[in-house]
């Protein structure tokens, strides 16, 4: 396998993991922990 295959597969398999972290992280800060989404409570919700 030619060398440039190899950094092909590197640079695949780094953007698919970039990507995943990405939307991840995006995701946990808009929802908490009962799923609920932060920027549609109250302010009474968001207290408890």
């Amino acid at each position: 396998m030619p060398i440039g295959d190899i950094f092909y597969i590197i640079a695949m398999v780094l953007f698919f993991l970039m990507t995943f972290a990405i939307i991840r992280n995006y995701y946990r800060k808009k929802f908490n922990d009962k799923g609920q989404r932060m920027d549609m409570l109250d302010a009474y919700e968001k207290e408890e």
